[in-house]
């Protein structure tokens, strides 16, 4: 996937989850940041970023910010990114060939990210964004989530009924050594990904190639559990 209209820019501030101030050809700038995670390992002050650039004069923000470099890595922190990289790794074959690939595919109560069929069988996927590392480690969740363990529960029962279930953690970076459930954030999330696994729910994750307007699903990362 690709970003139009990029421009660099220095982190000043995040003044709340939703914004932040990007010195942008030395004007600060309010931004809106895609991604209501802490994320406070990859916005020291000082850091570099790059931001979107919206034409659409409606908005209350001019920019969107998007990358960021932290030590050698670029690092996406678009929460809306997982995603739309999964749907393109779906379409060209990352998980196989798969049929009828749809996005926010409802099951009973429940939503899932994507629903497919492969090998005839009817598949359900939800996909996770990671942003947290430390010296090429990962980690999800950075910050507890009652929804993720939801949907982990949601897909144990599906995998128990039969239907292919997986959760795919897409590593919004590349060169990093393994992944892991950040149990000391949220021991609820680890443990309801362990009991997935145990259920038949695969857990999957990857890297993703990630330049200052791209992001491109990669190769496959271990995963601790």
């Amino acid at each position: 996937m690709k970003y139009s209209n990029m421009v660099p820019g220095t982190f000043l501030a995040r003044p709340n989850r939703f914004v932040a101030h990007v010195q942008i050809a030395g004007q600060m700038q309010v931004c809106h940041v895609k991604n209501t995670g802490r994320c406070r390992e990859l916005l020291p002050v000082g850091a570099e970023v790059w931001c979107a650039e919206s034409s659409n004069p409606s908005r209350k923000t001019k920019y969107d910010l998007i990358t960021v470099r932290k030590g050698h890595r670029l690092i996406n922190i678009d929460s809306q990114a997982p995603n739309a990289a999964a749907k393109e790794w779906l379409l060209t074959g990352g998980f196989g060939a798969v049929e009828n690939l749809k996005p926010e595919a409802k099951h009973g109560d429940s939503r899932f990210d994507f629903s497919f069929t492969k090998d005839g069988r009817p598949w359900f996927l939800e996909v996770k964004g990671v942003t947290l590392e430390h010296d090429g480690v990962c980690a999800f969740p950075d910050a507890p989530t009652q929804r993720g363990a939801r949907h982990l529960r949601g897909l144990a029962k599906l995998a128990q009924e039969g239907y292919g279930a997986a959760v795919l953690f897409v590593i919004q970076m590349a060169d990093v050594k393994y992944i892991h459930p950040n149990d000391a954030t949220d021991p609820e999330f680890g443990k309801a990904l362990r009991q997935a696994a145990a259920a038949g729910v695969q857990v999957l994750a990857v890297d993703c190639e990630i330049g200052i307007d791209s992001m491109t699903i990669g190769d496959f990362v271990e995963i601790r559990l």
